[in-house]
């Protein structure tokens, strides 16, 4: 009988440790809980560093984000001939505000990704991407997402690293595996 109870007590633990308990359990237990709870978030503000990579030219961009419900505001810091550029993205659209100053914003890719709406491709990915794997790096959780129509390597896959408190540190967009976007976030927070 005290055996009987020792194994039960030991499966028990084992049970709770997997299902949530110090280290949250899996890194795929740890994903679905981030996902769950980046899709009952409204939005989420941060500053970016946004590295765009068009092959011939590289550009990088210190942004500040802000994403309410459907509507995503970069004002850009850096560099600053254009910093004060404003752009806003709802419904599909993108507009830029600013005194007659261009801001480079062409596609990185022929599915539309742009310097301008990589932050709303990476936060769509955290929220709904086709999780193809994810692992951790130290206390960090990493997430790679893809079309899981498309072969790996194949197609868009953007990578996503969490810090422990589920905060976004980092994303990445590659395109038929050359990354073309890379954005490193400071002071991520979810609203």
């Amino acid at each position: 009988m005290r055996r009987a109870c020792m194994v039960c007590v030991l499966m028990i633990s084992l049970l709770l440790t997997a299902c949530g308990g110090k280290g949250n359990g899996t890194p795929m237990d740890r994903a679905l809980m981030l996902r769950g709870t980046y899709l009952s978030a409204d939005g989420c503000t941060a500053r970016m560093q946004v590295t765009a990579d068009y092959g011939q030219r590289v550009y990088t961009y210190a942004i500040d984000a802000q994403v309410v419900g459907g509507e995503t505001v970069l004002t850009v810091r850096e560099p600053s001939e254009i910093a004060g550029i404003t752009a806003r993205l709802r419904d599909g659209e993108s507009f830029l505000e600013y005194d007659g100053a261009v801001l480079e914003t062409g596609p990185l890719a022929e599915d539309g990704l742009t310097p301008i709406s990589a932050a709303a491709a990476l936060l769509e990915a955290a929220r709904s991407g086709f999780i193809d794997s994810c692992g951790t790096e130290g206390e960090n959780l990493y997430i790679l997402c893809r079309d899981p129509a498309d072969p790996p390597g194949a197609g868009r896959q953007i990578g996503l690293w969490f810090g422990p408190d589920g905060g976004l540190l980092r994303g990445e967009a590659a395109v038929d595996g050359r990354r073309v976007i890379c954005c490193e976030f400071e002071n991520f927070t979810l609203n």
